[in-house]
C-alpha cells in the first residue's frame, strides 16, 4: 500500500499544514497504490509568475532550483520532453564520472578516435568538436575536457565507443540504465552527444536533477565545467558557456543547440553560500538563451532565502507499522530539511510524508521508509528521504493477527472502491 502521513510544523514565517482524515486518504489514493508513489505533474503549464514580483520568462521550458535542498523556485512546462541537444552531454559525463568513481575506468585510459567518431563528431562534421586526430589515442582525462569545455561531439563518441564498443549500446544501455538509477524516468537517449536523433528527449526538470547530482556527487570533476578554455591539436577553444564571463559565481554547466530543440542551457552559480541551478530550452536565439538564464539566476538570488523546516534527526512524521510492538514508527531526516522561500512575505507550505506501507516489522533504526514532500501551492518545492528514527521489534502473535485482519478488511474496501 502506498500511503502518506501528515507533517505538522511551523518554521519562521513558513507554515506547514497537515492533511487530516479522509482528505489525506483520498489524496493518497489518487496518487496510486503501486510500489512507488509519484507526485502528479506539478509543472505550471505556461505560467510565468510564481511569487509576487515573480519571474517573467520567455523560454518555452524552464526551471530554477536550489542545489542543496532541491527546492524549486520557478518552473514552466518543466516536464515537457524536448530535444536536449548538447546539454545531453551531461549524461555522458555522469556515466564516465561514475565509472571513474567505481574504478572500472581510469583517467589515464586511452581510447582510439575511430573513423566514425572523426566523421560524425570531428572536423569533417562541422559541429562542435575537440579536433581529435583520426586513429589517434586520447586519454579519458583529455576526452572529458574536450566533451565538457569544448562540447566536442568526437570526444563523446570516443568515450562511448571506448566504454561500450558501440555508441548505440552506450546510449541505450549505459546512459539509459544510469538515468533510471538516478530517478530520471522520462529521459531517452539515441547517442552520446545530443546530435539530432528522435530518441534524444529530456525534460528541464530531469536536466536540473542531473546537474544537481553531478555537482553534489563529483565535486572534483565538476571543476572541469568552470574551465574557460582548452587546447587540443594546437587549436585553442573557449568554453561555450556565456555565464562564466557574465555572472558572479557562475561555474557551469552546458549549452546546447539543434534545429529541433532550439537553444538551451544548464547553468549554475553560487552567491552568498547559496547555489542555484537553472535550465532553459527551446529559445530561438543564443543571446536570448544567455540573458534568460542569467536573469532567472539573478532573480532567484535576489528574491529567495533558505529556511529550515526540520532540524537533522528531528521527528517529521510517522508511518504505520504492520505486526510490530508499536503501531507506528517515528520518522526523521539525517540532514536538515530546508526549503527556499521568498524573502518578502509569509508563504504557506504543505508537507506530507509519502511511503509504501504499512511498514512490516521488525523495523531497524535508520531504515529508509519514504520521503517528505513540501508543496508550494500546486508545485512540489522539494522532497527529502526520511528514515525510521527508532527500532520497532516484531509484536506478539495476537498483534500480528489483528494487523493481518485489519489489512484484509482495508484491502477488500479498496477492491470495492476500484469497481465503483
Amino acid at each position: 500500500m502506498a500511503a502518506d502521513r501528515p507533517v505538522s510544523r511551523k518554521s519562521c514565517s513558513a507554515a506547514v499544514r497537515p492533511w487530516r482524515g479522509l482528505m489525506a486518504a483520498a489524496l493518497a489514493l489518487s496518487v496510486g497504490w503501486g510500489s512507488i508513489v509519484y507526485a502528479a505533474n506539478n509543472s505550471v503549464q505556461g505560467a510565468k509568475k510564481e511569487v509576487e514580483g515573480g519571474f517573467d520568462g520567455d523560454a518555452p521550458t524552464a526551471i530554477l532550483i536550489e542545489a542543496t535542498s532541491g527546492s524549486v523556485l520557478f518552473e514552466k512546462n518543466a516536464d515537457e520532453l524536448r530535444a536536449p541537444s548538447s546539454m545531453m552531454k551531461l549524461m555522458t559525463a555522469e556515466v564516465v564520472f561514475n565509472a571513474l568513481q567505481n574504478g572500472s575506468v581510469k583517467l589515464s585510459d586511452e581510447y582510439r578516435i575511430s573513423e566514425n567518431a572523426w566523421r560524425k563528431g570531428g572536423a569533417p562534421a562541422g559541429g562542435s568538436t575537440m579536433f581529435a586526430i583520426l586513429n589517434s589515442k586520447v586519454s579519458v582525462d583529455d576526452l572529458l575536457k574536450g566533451a565538457i569545455i569544448q562540447s566536442g561531439n568526437d570526444s563523446c563518441i570516443a568515450l562511448a565507443e571506448g566504454m561500450a564498443g558501440n555508441e548505440r549500446i552506450f546510449a541505450a544501455e549505459f546512459m539509459t540504465k544510469r538515468a533510471r538509477e538516478l530517478g530520471m524516468t522520462k529521459s531517452t537517449f539515441g547517442n552520446s552527444n545530443g546530435l539530432p536523433d528522435p530518441a534524444n528527449k529530456m525534460t528541464v526538470r530531469e536536466l536540473a536533477s542531473l546537474a544537481r547530482h553531478i555537482i553534489r556527487t563529483y565535486p572534483d570533476m565538476y571543476k572541469l565545467f568552470s574551465e574557460k578554455e582548452f587546447t587540443w591539436n594546437k587549436i585553442r577553444q573557449q568554453n561555450r558557456n556565456p555565464l562564466l564571463n557574465s555572472l558572479n559565481g557562475a561555474d557551469g554547466l552546458k549549452t546546447g543547440y539543434t534545429k529541433e530543440g532550439g537553444y538551451g542551457m544548464v547553468g549554475s552559480a553560487v552567491q552568498n553560500d547559496i547555489r542555484l541551478i537553472v535550465v532553459v530550452n527551446g529559445l530561438e536565439d543564443p543571446d536570448d538563451r544567455a540573458s534568460e538564464a542569467k536573469k532567472m539566476l539573478e532573480w532567484g538570488f535576489r528574491n529567495f532565502e533558505a529556511r529550515t523546516l526540520f532540524a537533522a534527526n528531528q521527528q517529521v512524521g510517522y508511518a504505520k507499522v504492520f505486526g510490530g510492538e508499536s503501531r507506528t514508527v517515528k520518522l526523521a531526516s539525517h540532514e536538515p530539511i530546508k526549503v527556499m522561500v521568498p524573502k518578502n512575505g509569509n508563504e504557506r507550505l504543505i508537507a506530507r510524508v509519502v511511503y509504501k506501507g504499512p511498514v512490516r516489522a521488525p523495523v531497524a533504526e535508520g531504515q529508509p521508509v519514504g520521503v517528505v514532500r513540501v508543496w508550494r501551492g500546486a508545485n512540489v518545492a522539494m522532497e527529502a528521504p526520511v528514515y525510521a528514527a527508532e527500532a520497532i521489534a516484531t509484536g506478539s502473535t495476537m498483534r500480528r493477527a489483528i494487523d493481518g485482519v485489519s489489512e484484509l478488511v482495508i484491502g477488500m474496501f479498496r477492491a470495492s472502491a476500484e469497481k465503483l
